[in-house]
C-alpha cells in the first residue's frame, strides 16, 4: 500500500472531487480511497489500517452525527480523522475536537484553506478556523461515556445501532444486511449489554445524544422495550 493514502468519506461526489484535488496539491501521488457510506467507510478503513488521514463527513447514509467519528477514533486510533462539515457551528466545531477529530474544515472553506488544514494535520497540528476558541466547552461526561460504549461494539454491531436509530425492526435490518433475524437478535443483545442500556428506547436515545442538534426519536420508532419483535 502506498504511504500516502488518504481516505474521504462524503456522500457528495462533487465534494469528494474537490477534497481529492486538495489532497493532491498537497501530497504528490497520494493514493485516495473513497466512501460513500457508513458500510463503505467500514470497509475502506479496514482495508486501509495505516491510511495517512481520513477526511470524514459528519451525515453520511447509516449515520449521522458524532457516532462515526466516535466509532473511528476508538478503533482506529492511529488513523488521523478531519471533520469536514457544512455545519461549522463553533458548538459543532469543538465537539468534533472533544471526540477525537484532528482538524474541523467547514465545507465553505477554499481551496487554499482546505489544503492549509490538511498540511496542518499531516503536520501533527490540530487544525480548526482561526475564529473558533476550543477551550470554550468541555465535552459532556454522559457523551463522553456513550463515545466510549461505542469503541466496544464490532462492525455489525454499530452498524445494527445506527439501523436501530433509525426505527428499524429486527427484522428489516435481517433483510437489509442478509442476515437472520435470530442474529440481529442476537446483536442487539449484545448492544444492550455493552452499553449498560435496557432496552432498545435507551440505547437509541443514548446515540441521539452524538448528533449534532437536539435529539429527535425517529419517525416511526416503536420504542420496543424487548431485544427482539
Amino acid at each position: 500500500m502506498s504511504n500516502n493514502t488518504f481516505i474521504v468519506a462524503d456522500d457528495h461526489p462533487l465534494f469528494r472531487d474537490a477534497l481529492s484535488h486538495a489532497i493532491g496539491n498537497c501530497v504528490a501521488g497520494a493514493a485516495i480511497v473513497e466512501a460513500d457510506s457508513l458500510d463503505s467507510l467500514q470497509k475502506v478503513v479496514d482495508a486501509n489500517p495505516d491510511a495517512d488521514l481520513l477526511l470524514l463527513d459528519l451525515n453520511m447514509p447509516g449515520v449521522s452525527g458524532f457516532s462515526a467519528l466516535a466509532y473511528i477514533r476508538n478503533n482506529h486510533e492511529s488513523l488521523p480523522t478531519v471533520i469536514v462539515s457544512a455545519n461549522d457551528d463553533p458548538v459543532v466545531i469543538r465537539r468534533s475536537i472533544r471526540h477525537g477529530a484532528s482538524g474541523f474544515i467547514p465545507k465553505s472553506s477554499s481551496i487554499t484553506e482546505l489544503e492549509d488544514g490538511i498540511k496542518a494535520v499531516l503536520e501533527g497540528e490540530v487544525w480548526v478556523p482561526a475564529d473558533v476558541d476550543l477551550q470554550d466547552e468541555c465535552l459532556d461526561d454522559a457523551e463522553a461515556g456513550i463515545a466510549a460504549a461505542l469503541s466496544t461494539l464490532t462492525p455489525q454491531q454499530f452498524k445494527v445501532l445506527m439501523m436501530l436509530g433509525e426505527g428499524l425492526l429486527n427484522k428489516q435490518i435481517a433483510f437489509q444486511l442478509g442476515v437472520s433475524e435470530a442474529t440481529i437478535k442476537a446483536h442487539v443483545t449484545a448492544i444492550l449489554r455493552k452499553m449498560n442500556v435496557n432496552n432498545r428506547t435507551q440505547a437509541v436515545l443514548a446515540v441521539q445524544q452524538l448528533r449534532i442538534g437536539s435529539p429527535v426519536i425517529p419517525e416511526g420508532f416503536s420504542g420496543d422495550v424487548s431485544a427482539a419483535e
